[in-house]
């Protein structure tokens, strides 16, 4: 059975996000246990996002905005994304997606349907995502959303599910939330539509 031995947590950072240093052992497959590690977590707390989809249409709807991890990519710090943000106290992954639906695309979704829960990127971060597809109707989003206080610029973008796959396929779309949505609702395409027609 897989174990860990923690021999000292510390707090090394805390500001927008938390860094925490593990000095610690684990079990290893061949049996025995690991040399002591030194590592750092970032600690951010979880995530929901929802891709929302407009079946009689067939649109998604998107969102563009800044991001300080994509500074000195070669396409830009400005990322296309499905619609996420982070778990409040008490909220649950279905709260987030339905308030963050309204900040940042201006208009709700429904009828939510679980895709996965996955770790963001767990040999740095305790990050993890609940991943949803919501039903919307696309028409009425649109603009420059966010919440100014939190200093969002979010720009609002109606698409073609096509347009959408055809985005993916060239490389334009580098949000891992929003490629792992746009596979698995091109695989459940049909499905969905006829779930929600």
């Amino acid at each position: 059975m897989n174990q860990i031995e923690i021999l000292e947590k510390k707090n090394c950072y805390e500001g927008f996000f938390k860094l925490v240093r593990y000095r610690l052992k684990h079990t290893l497959f061949a049996g025995g246990w690991s040399r002591e590690l030194l590592r750092e977590v970032l600690e951010r707390g979880h995530a929901a996002a929802v891709l929302p989809y407009d079946p009689i249409r067939d649109q998604v709807v998107m969102i563009e905005q800044f991001r300080p991890g994509a500074i000195g990519h070669a396409n830009g710090a400005w990322l296309w994304e499905i619609v996420a943000g982070i778990l409040e106290a008490g909220e649950t992954p279905s709260d987030v997606v339905h308030r963050e639906a309204v900040e940042e695309m201006g208009c709700p979704v429904s009828d939510i349907i679980h895709i996965c829960d996955f770790f963001v990127s767990p040999g740095s971060t305790n990050e993890t995502t609940a991943l949803f597809c919501g039903r919307v109707n696309a028409t009425q989003a649109g603009g420059i959303q966010g919440i100014v206080s939190e200093n969002e610029d979010i720009q609002v973008h109606t698409l073609s599910f096509s347009t959408a796959l055809e985005r993916l396929q060239t490389g334009k779309i580098h949000f891992a939330p929003a490629i792992i949505a746009l596979q698995w609702l091109a695989l459940h395409r049909d499905e969905v539509r006829a779930r929600w027609s």
